[in-house]
């Protein structure tokens, strides 16, 4: 009886030696750990969190259909939500779209166009040598000066006959090409038979020249397409009837 209880006091007293050598290892382990925390710092991931990289590392390893819905595959760039790449912001999408400018509009090809030079007006008809004794003076000199107004040339009234020698002179000389230019461009000629019994004609002869008594043809007079006598021939006399002394007078009175 005394051996069996001695025996388990032995055993007794023997057992907490094991769990003395458990407590120390685990004081150990946990001086380990304590050690192991101050050298690498506090853990942010709470107990018993996956390690992203270590999870980041299976799914790379993964071919893109084995994700899991919703994953997306990682990747060494910064990761940006799905929603921010694709669906724009409340302040872009309401800025209006930019207009292009005015001076994009203009073709860069097109270039201001030159100044257009003024066309002169066609050369005036010249009436041939002679004079008319049917004709009406009086509505070709009323046409020569509207046509006068129209285009700023003077009226030249050239009072005649066609058995004047003197006339005939003149005709010859209106007849030669760079007379003839000078009376285009700058005169509306208008021949009047005086040498008949023409009252109307000879009515034109004193209104135009007013100075009366005997009249030396031809008389040449040059109106103003307002209507005004400039010269009259029969009060200073004719200019020499050749190329040069028409041509003189022809140009002094044409502005």
């Amino acid at each position: 009886m005394l051996r069996s209880v001695r025996a388990d006091l032995r055993t007794a007293s023997a057992r907490p030696a094991p769990v003395r050598g458990r407590r120390l290892s685990a004081v150990a382990a946990a001086m380990l750990a304590a050690g192991l925390t101050a050298a690498c710092g506090p853990s942010s991931q709470p107990a018993g969190a996956a390690d992203p990289s270590a999870a980041r590392q299976s799914a790379e390893a993964l071919p893109a259909d084995a994700l899991p819905a919703g994953a997306e595959p990682a990747s060494g760039s910064p990761e940006v939500s799905a929603t921010a790449s694709t669906v724009p912001s409340a302040s872009a999408s309401a800025q209006p779209s930019a207009q292009p400018s005015k001076a994009a509009s203009v073709p860069a090809s097109r270039k201001p166009s030159a100044p257009r030079t003024p066309v002169p007006p066609a050369p005036a008809r010249v009436p041939g040598p002679g004079y008319d004794p049917s004709a009406d003076a009086r509505q070709q000199v009323d046409a020569a000066l509207r046509a006068a107004k129209a285009d700023g040339r003077m009226v030249l009234l050239d009072f005649g006959a066609n058995w004047c020698g003197n006339c005939k002179a003149a005709d010859k000389v209106f007849a030669q090409p760079q007379t003839t230019a000078l009376l285009g461009a700058s005169y509306h000629l208008v021949k009047i038979d005086i040498g008949g019994s023409s009252s109307a004609n000879s009515a034109l002869l004193s209104k135009y020249s007013p100075s009366g008594g005997t009249y030396r043809m031809p008389v040449l007079v040059v109106v103003s397409p307002s209507g005004s006598v400039r010269t009259d021939t029969h009060a200073t006399g004719n200019p020499p009837l050749t190329a040069d002394g028409l041509n003189t007078f022809l140009r002094r009175w044409a502005s």
